[in-house]
């Protein structure tokens, strides 16, 4: 894998972003303004989820993560917590197969140990059934923080230190990047509902991502915004640090 923090640049011209990650955002504000529950709004998200993976895999997208639950998200009122869970383990009972038939390969990320017992059990039969999948990789980002990822790799790393795999003055960028080696660099990062902050996701995953917000909220984010977000991250030119002419002539 490509570190992020080396990243290959690819030619321009209408090149699709191999990974992109959605913060999915705007559920509670799409139900407020309907006069709805909060809890109404993350249903309405769940038809906003099914489009977009449609979509995604239709333009030969390779990663597509969805933060669904960030580990600051516990401190919501209760009642909001417990739908969310509900609405999680339904998705997983009922979802996993249509996802499966198409060849989508499913893995989540995040700390599963907060979870119940039910959603870590079906999580695992999940990744289980869908792991030889060729076809689009769904990640989905629950009771996940960025921090806490890199945190957990670190730990990883100390730990083979400890065993003597290798000296502390061997771990680098690349010893990192292989210790969160499940998600690979993002390349374009969309944020619905008008907000402009990443919010502790893939923090080390989206060090040179293109950033695209949008007012849309979740809710009413379909297959064409999608669309409308993978044309403007065509449009843009990357540079990693290097001149234009230095881009063009890898590309050429």
């Amino acid at each position: 894998m490509t570190s992020p923090q080396s990243p290959q640049p690819r030619a321009d011209g209408g090149a699709l972003p191999q990974h992109v990650a959605i913060i999915m955002d705007g559920n509670n504000r799409w139900a407020k303004a309907r006069g709805m529950s909060g809890v109404r709004g993350h249903h309405a998200g769940v038809e906003s989820v099914r489009a977009v993976i449609r979509r995604a895999a239709e333009r030969g997208i390779e990663t597509l993560t969805l933060f669904a639950f960030s580990s600051e998200n516990w401190k919501r009122p209760a009642v909001e917590v417990n739908a969310l869970m509900e609405l999680f383990l339904m998705a997983l009972k009922r979802e996993v197969k249509k996802l499966h038939q198409h060849g989508i390969r499913l893995s989540v990320i995040g700390d599963r140990e907060g979870f119940s017992e039910a959603i870590q059990k079906h999580i695992a039969q999940a990744e289980e059934l869908t792991v030889d999948n060729r076809g689009l990789h769904l990640v989905i980002a629950a009771n996940y923080g960025g921090r806490w990822d890199i945190a957990q790799a670190a730990q990883r790393l100390g730990r083979r230190v400890a065993d003597g795999e290798f000296s502390a003055e061997d771990i680098d960028e690349e010893a990192l990047d292989a210790e969160l080696g499940l998600v690979p660099a993002v390349d374009l990062c969309i944020r619905t509902s008008g907000e402009q902050r990443i919010s502790n996701f893939l923090l080390w995953q989206l060090a040179y991502a293109e950033l695209y917000f949008t007012p849309v909220l979740w809710p009413d984010f379909g297959a064409e915004a999608f669309d409308a977000a993978l044309a403007d991250f065509s449009g843009r030119k990357r540079r990693f640090g290097m001149t234009d002419e230095q881009v063009e002539a890898q590309g050429a």
